[in-house]
């Protein structure tokens, strides 16, 4: 279909000997937001890792428009447009807020990154006033904001967030669900892992389960907006 962007296919995934994703199939489409949920070891985290190629498939297909990007390094990967916030954030603690926005620019060149930071400041006013502050001295969410910021700054056709409230209090994560709102108006394409079900159910399109790493559900949000419980059964029975 023309408005599916990326397309994962039987894809098998382990770590050693122990099989974490056994045959996982599922497709993202252009300008959505789709949330993978399931019980802890159910291959929500390996999905964006070997997506993004921090982890190589044994086998099956990831195809971003066509383009077939298992088993690729991720700086290549990554040139190809697909971004991740991950669950640690990878900040480099001791440079300012501006330096960690401008590493993500990378891909694009100098000549952009002007640009995409007027366009970061905008989306997020609070590292602008903060923009000569080291990442360390920022608060958990902020230092989220910077994740999320330094990703955007590559423009990406695909952006992977893992965990994105992990360790923030509520009045955090409604800031970043506020943040996820935007980008969806911004037409940004979404694949989320989030245990915070009210904020999964609130910024998902649409939800696949992962059970024993395999799709095993899933359907539209929107659809089964007064019935989250029976999703909920189905991930965890």
């Amino acid at each position: 279909m023309h408005d599916i962007l990326l397309s994962i296919s039987d894809l098998n995934v382990s770590y050693g000997k122990k099989a974490i994703l056994r045959g996982a199939s599922y497709d993202v489409r252009r300008g959505e937001c789709l949330t993978l949920l399931g019980a802890n070891g159910s291959g929500k985290s390996t999905s964006l890792n070997a997506i993004c190629g921090f982890i190589k498939p044994t086998s099956g297909s990831v195809k971003l428009m066509g383009t077939e990007l298992a088993g690729l390094d991720p700086h290549r990967i990554f040139a190809h447009g697909v971004a991740q916030v991950s669950q640690a954030r990878d900040l480099f603690p001791d440079l300012t807020v501006e330096d960690n926005l401008r590493l993500g620019a990378m891909r694009r060149g100098s000549s952009t990154a002007a640009q995409s930071l007027a366009t970061t400041y905008q989306r997020f006013p609070r590292l602008a006033d903060r923009r000569k502050q080291p990442t360390r001295t920022l608060s958990g969410g902020e230092q989220q904001m910077v994740a999320i910021g330094r990703a955007l700054m590559s423009d990406p056709l695909l952006l992977l967030l893992d965990e994105p409230s992990g360790g923030l209090s509520p009045q955090l994560c409604e800031e970043i669900a506020q943040i996820i709102d935007i980008l969806k108006a911004e037409g940004v394409t979404l694949l989320m892992v989030e245990q915070n079900l009210n904020l999964a159910f609130r910024a998902a399109d649409r939800f696949i389960v992962l059970r024993d790493g395999q799709a095993v559900d899933g359907g539209d949000v929107a659809a089964m907006a007064g019935d989250h419980e029976a999703i909920v059964r189905n991930i965890y029975l």
